[in-house]
């Protein structure tokens, strides 16, 4: 095999050498925020998670690609990662799930990547200085420092646009219920999640809260997605629009609009939180969930609102990582509880989901069989 040697600039001026994988990079550069993610395996459920777009993802472990890449695992249609950087990626792939190698997978969709990196010394600069603008490729260091120094990163831009479906779209399900999912970058494990509940209709992320309500749902599902949520105004504004009408979950960006939705802020975090191994405290229950990420932004939790009580913290470094409301049944949670990949200690809030959907479907079908009849409506808040 061809060595292509290749360089990775940062935009502090770091720089590592290396030998590029995949694609050729046009014009010999790829540019990206670089950031870290500490998964153990999972790598192409990562690559192809849309929640990435905009970023070049460094994997923490030093081993990436031995067993190979297949068409069940993809997260989305295509990666939307800016590149990857491994230490060391496997020249050969053994399992028997495997249909084809990392390398080919980045080479067929145009993606670009860097190996041999020393991604120990990366990884401690970007937990020093923050993630950071970078670019990397063939080209001479000069022109990729000047790539990396031009790269906005992903503060103030909205990456929705550009991952969300252009059109909607329906999942069967199994379940009894009717779902509308927003797709602000959804990752196919969710739906997979999704789809036991019921048939989910999958949405534009500009979609509004009056056209969802018309497809008459049982529940709406924020998905995860990629970027700034304070670019995402509108579908803030969708989200404020269904709170009261119909049970609300929202996973990892579905989570921080929400927040938004209800006046509170959202903050950029140093480095975010990029792995399956992050600790997270369930309040309530004083259990410990071990949980999948993958964010930059989160919710300031001093901004939330009396209708909102704290439900899940990170016990790394105290961010919120769930919140509920009080007064209409509407929730979110900051990690990933389908684990694709992860694991899969936080499910049970699909459960809780359902119980939602179910609790307020039985009070909508009661209240819609009971006033042509004249029948009284029940106190709900006594019942279970």
């Amino acid at each position: 095999m061809t060595v292509r040697e290749g360089l990775l600039v940062l935009a502090d001026g770091s720089t590592f050498e290396g030998e590029l994988i995949g694609a050729e990079p046009p014009g010999g550069v790829a540019s990206g925020e670089v950031v870290f993610n500490t998964v153990l395996s999972g790598y192409q459920e990562v690559v192809t998670d849309p929640s990435y777009a905009g970023q070049v993802i460094t994997f923490t472990n030093p081993h990436i690609g031995n067993y190979g890449v297949n068409r069940d695992d993809f997260e989305s249609r295509r990666p939307f990662c800016r590149g990857i950087v491994v230490r060391e990626l496997s020249r050969r792939r053994s399992n028997w799930r495997a249909t084809s190698d990392l390398d080919s997978l980045l080479a067929a969709h145009g993606l670009s990547g860097i190996a041999g990196v020393d991604t120990r010394r990366l990884t401690r600069l970007i937990r020093s200085s923050g993630a950071l603008p970078g670019a990397f490729g063939s080209a001479d260091e000069a022109t990729l420092r000047a790539a990396a120094g031009a790269e906005p990163g992903t503060y103030g831009i909205d990456l929705v646009a550009e991952v969300t479906t252009p059109a909607p779209y329906a999942v069967s399900g199994e379940g009894p219920y009717r779902l509308v999912a927003f797709d602000f970058g959804i990752k196919r494990t969710i739906l997979r999640q999704l789809a036991g509940l019921g048939v989910v209709d999958v949405v534009p992320a500009s979609t509004t809260a009056e056209e969802v309500l018309g497809r008459e749902p049982d529940g709406v599902f924020l998905s995860n997605g990629p970027g700034d949520p304070s670019e995402v105004g509108y579908a803030a504004a969708a989200i404020a629009g269904l709170l009261g009408q119909v049970p609300v979950f929202g996973i990892c960006l579905g989570h921080q609009l929400l927040a938004r939705a209800i006046g509170a802020t959202t903050v950029k975090l140093p480095f975010g939180h990029h792995g399956g191994n992050h600790p997270v405290r369930h309040l309530a229950r004083g259990t410990v969930e071990i949980t999948s990420q993958n964010h930059n932004f989160a919710v300031d939790a001093d901004s939330l609102s009396g209708r909102a009580e704290l439900t899940h913290v990170n016990l790394n470094d105290g961010v919120c990582e769930g919140f509920r409301l009080t007064d209409v049944p509407a929730f979110g949670v900051q990690y990933h509880p389908e684990a694709g990949p992860g694991p899969h200690d936080s499910r049970y809030l699909f459960d809780e989901f359902a119980t939602a959907m179910s609790r307020t479907t039985v009070r909508r079908r009661y209240a819609a069989a009971a006033a042509p009849a004249g029948l009284p409506q029940p106190d709900w808040d006594g019942v279970a």
